[in-house]
């Protein structure tokens, strides 16, 4: 069978986004083809608001996920595949679902058609960081 992963981060979108609240992803920011900015990234990971309001150019398909989000001001193209969120959930009350890592592919794979990053030169440092870290609760 194939993967139920796609389908399931589509449910969880759709049922954070219709209860009126923020949709967070945790990604695996190691994984290959994952194209996030690094400064961002913590313990290997990078959660990121895919909340309508906060991104354009929005696509969640089956391979990826990849829309356009802003980091201190300058819009940067995300692109995470599949196999690469750790979980999903609602950033006001932590509803959602955790994932088991899922293996990289042994061969290397066609590459995936989605966005590229913006180059470091046009990046600024980045301002200021929260202090409180998201967490991912299991939903039964």
């Amino acid at each position: 069978m194939k993967s139920n992963r796609p389908y399931l981060l589509k449910a969880f979108y759709d049922w954070i986004v219709d209860s009126e609240c923020t949709p967070y992803i945790a990604v695996d920011a190691y994984y290959s083809g994952v194209a996030v900015p690094q400064e961002f990234v913590a313990d290997g990971q990078i959660v990121l608001n895919v909340a309508p309001r906060a991104v354009s150019h929005f696509d969640m398909n089956h391979q990826f996920i990849a829309f356009t989000t802003r980091f201190g001001g300058i819009p940067i193209d995300i692109m995470v595949p599949i196999g690469s969120i750790l979980g999903i959930y609602a950033y006001e009350n932590g509803e959602g679902m955790v994932f088991e890592l899922e293996d990289e592919p042994e061969n290397d794979p066609p590459p995936i058609k989605g966005p590229t990053m913006v180059p470091s030169s046009q990046k600024t440092t980045k301002t200021s960081k929260s202090n409180t870290k998201p967490s991912l609760r299991v939903v039964k």
